[in-house]
């Protein structure tokens, strides 16, 4: 059997408790990937040492997903591609196989493969997606729940299927808030997860969101010293101002793309369309005059839930201010949601600051920009059961 030769002592160290397969003779120290100016190994390595996922082997990847064949193939992208497969003794749970794909040495893989291990292995919540294990047979492999319904933005934009109804939309918007804030505030190692969008919300049979695609994540510092910078990489309509322009990062830059997704189940258009106008610039307008009626999707009946549309609509404008500072932290965006009225005069920002243009989009960019020419490298929307 062939074997990828992991380079990396950590990654070693990591899987050893669940995988049967001898690693093939370790390489010299300078094949060795150097990370000793970088915490990524000793943050993975803070899973539980009593993890809940186990290592695959190939031949059960292999078989559960036919071999790997194209009609299994549920997802595409930049980084990745994703298979839906069957394992069990009665072959009776579903599971998608993520290859990873995107790399330009075999080192960079091996690291993107650890950070991206470390994260999913350390998070439990019902709204984000189940990691069930991964295998290190020749490739690297990550095994997930399937979600049967696919994305939210499948189910959105799939003009074959009937539109979601708006009390199914108004439950992604809290399960996904909640993931959110579970990522940000919940489990041992906060994070950033850096891609917030429809297509990486995943819905199970009942239409729970569960968020996926770990590709992007950052671990967030438990105090920030400064605003971290981060090479730009994402999808084009969901970008922070700060982050698109400067590369600067931190929980804001997720809560301004979950302001983006609120208004994509808001609307049910998606953050750019085919003329390449971005749904801020759209919305902009009737944010600012107070017209919901006007952003509301006309394929849906909200006439008996106006007070939660209001707030869906408030929280919304409040998420993708152009100012980071006066956006609210996911829990606010919670007690927002979930509370019985909301004090709009609290988050009135001062009239220094409310003169300039409190929403930000793409065409709000000046022409001689030097960013104007900037294309981020963005994976391909999927409508899969888990995005690449």
């Amino acid at each position: 059997m062939k074997h990828i030769y992991l380079r990396s002592r950590s990654l070693q160290r990591l899987l050893s408790f669940g995988s049967k397969n001898k690693f093939a003779e370790e390489p010299s120290t300078k094949d060795q990937i150097n990370i000793k100016s970088s915490d990524e190994a000793s943050l993975c390595m803070e899973v539980s040492q009593k993890p809940t996922w186990r290592c695959f082997s190939y031949e059960e990847i292999h078989r559960a997903t036919n071999g790997f064949h194209r009609d299994n193939l549920v997802g595409r992208g930049g980084y990745s591609e994703v298979y839906r497969g069957v394992i069990g003794e009665n072959q009776d749970q579903t599971i998608a196989v993520k290859r990873l794909t995107r790399a330009l040495t075999e080192e960079q893989k091996e690291k993107d493969f650890l950070m991206e291990l470390g994260m999913v292995g350390h998070v439990s919540h019902p709204n984000v997606c189940a990691f069930l294990g991964c295998c290190i047979d020749r490739e690297l492999y990550l095994v997930f729940e399937f979600s049967s319904r696919g994305s939210v933005s499948s189910n959105l934009h799939d003009e074959k299927s009937p539109p979601l109804e708006w009390k199914v939309r108004y439950n992604i918007a809290i399960g996904t808030a909640r993931g959110l804030e579970y990522l940000h505030k919940g489990c041992q190692r906060r994070i950033i997860h850096r891609d917030i969008k429809a297509s990486n919300i995943l819905l199970t049979a009942n239409y729970e969101p569960k968020i996926s695609d770990f590709g992007l994540a950052k671990w967030l510092p438990t105090e920030w010293s400064h605003r971290a910078v981060a090479p730009i990489e994402g999808t084009f309509g969901c970008l922070a101002p700060e982050y698109f322009t400067h590369g600067i990062v931190d929980e804001k830059t997720d809560i301004f793309a979950f302001g983006v997704f609120l208004l994509e189940i808001i609307t049910g258009r998606k953050p750019v369309d085919g003329s390449h106008k971005s749904l801020l610039s759209w919305a902009k307008p009737f944010l600012k005059d107070g017209n919901i009626d006007a952003l509301i999707d006309p394929r849906i009946n909200y006439n008996d839930d106006q007070e939660k549309i209001k707030k869906l609509v408030f929280v919304a404008s409040l998420c993708i201010r152009a100012s980071a500072a006066w956006r609210p932290s996911m829990t606010e965006v919670l007690e927002l949601l979930e509370g019985v009225e909301i004090q709009q005069d609290q988050w009135k920002m001062p009239e220094e600051e409310a003169e300039e243009d409190e929403f930000w989009d793409f065409d709000d960019l000046d022409d001689d920009d030097d960013d104007d020419d900037y294309e981020p490298d963005t994976p391909s929307s999927q409508s899969s059961a888990l995005s690449a």
